[in-house]
């Protein structure tokens, strides 16, 4: 399997670029096409070739302070997994060579664990529930070889031909009660919350198909459950979800300003990571980064995927390393 290719490898090359961003508003920052170096531009600037990059390479800290690594954990997302025909850019067959080698690169660096943020599998033609359960199983059986504890993000397209409690019943969120769509955990001194916004706007849930993926919610009762949650912890705060928390749009969670108003409450909030538009994005709203991590499902070939590891620091500083496709990032404590 050829190396992983990095977004960022050299601390000359590290420094972000977001003083060249323009914010609406001074707490504000949103993504631009120069917001952090990429793979190409890190070869380009050193003259190294493929070759020459080491898989074991990481992503330098542009603060250059001694803060160490409290813990590490990766982040995959929209795999899109099922056995079908290629659709423009989606190649759902090759997303299970794609999840093989985030699960190697994960257990080869020791990742404290790993979780993907939704789309997880897909639907072929014709549609059926039995097929649909199939693409699930085969993703899952890859995804179950990462040594650690593992963790599942729901999405809107794990939900196209089967029901919440279907998915649920065959993947494993450890340490999770069964049949939890949104819940919390602690890991190293900090707490980890993953959220569930594939509710309609009446609250209902998104089932074999009946829904509208443009209108994704999250509804009171989940709402207030993270408002306890968060009270009922004092450590910094990390957030998962499938839909994007910080855009409006078709991609954006309707009632995200309510969700980011809690988070911001908290006063612990130091990143929240999504998935859902494939392309990517980046905002920094309030105090809070928000990183969409690209989509798997995207383009041919081992070159073309996307995956990070996510280090948190003892300093709460929040790095993203992102290999191939992926971008990386520096996310200072605000």
């Amino acid at each position: 399997m050829p190396a992983p290719f990095f977004a960022g490898d050299s601390r000359r090359y590290a420094k972000t670029r977001e003083k060249t961003m323009k914010a609406k508003n001074p707490n504000t920052i949103s993504d631009a096409s120069d917001w952090i170096v990429t793979r190409r531009d890190f070869l380009k600037g050193s003259g190294l070739v493929i070759a020459g990059l080491s898989a074991g390479a990481s992503f330098a800290r542009a603060d250059n302070t001694d803060s160490k690594a409290k813990l590490s954990f990766g982040i995959v997302t929209d795999a899109h997994y099922a056995d079908s025909k290629p659709r423009g850019s989606r190649k759902y067959r090759e997303s299970l060579t794609k999840m093989t080698e985030f699960v190697k690169l994960m257990n080869d660096k020791k990742a404290d664990f790993v979780i993907e943020l939704g789309d997880f599998k897909d639907q072929g033609k014709p549609i059926t529930e039995k097929s649909t359960l199939k693409y699930l199983d085969a993703i899952e059986k890859v995804y179950r070889q990462f040594s650690g504890p593992r963790y599942h993000v729901l999405g809107n397209h794990d939900v196209d031909s089967i029901s919440k409690a279907q998915f649920l019943d065959r993947v494993e969120n450890t340490g999770i009660a069964e049949g939890s769509t949104y819940y919390s955990f602690d890991l190293k001194g900090v707490h980890f919350v993953v959220l569930d916004a594939n509710y309609s706007a009446d609250g209902s849930d998104y089932d074999h198909g009946k829904f509208n993926w443009t209108d994704s919610n999250i509804p009171p009762e989940q709402l207030n459950w993270l408002k306890k949650d968060l009270a009922s912890s004092a450590k910094p705060v990390i957030t998962f979800v499938h839909q994007q928390l910080d855009v409006t749009g078709s991609t954006g969670v309707k009632n995200g300003p309510q969700v980011r108003q809690v988070l911001q409450d908290s006063k612990r909030t130091l990143a929240v990571f999504q998935g859902h538009h494939h392309a990517g994005h980046y905002s920094f709203i309030e105090g809070v980064h928000y990183y969409t991590l690209k989509g798997m499902i995207e383009g041919s070939g081992v070159e073309n995927n996307s995956y990070s590891i996510v280090e948190v620091y003892d300093d709460n500083n929040v790095v993203v390393t992102g290999y191939r496709k992926a971008l990386s990032k520096e996310m200072k404590k605000a």
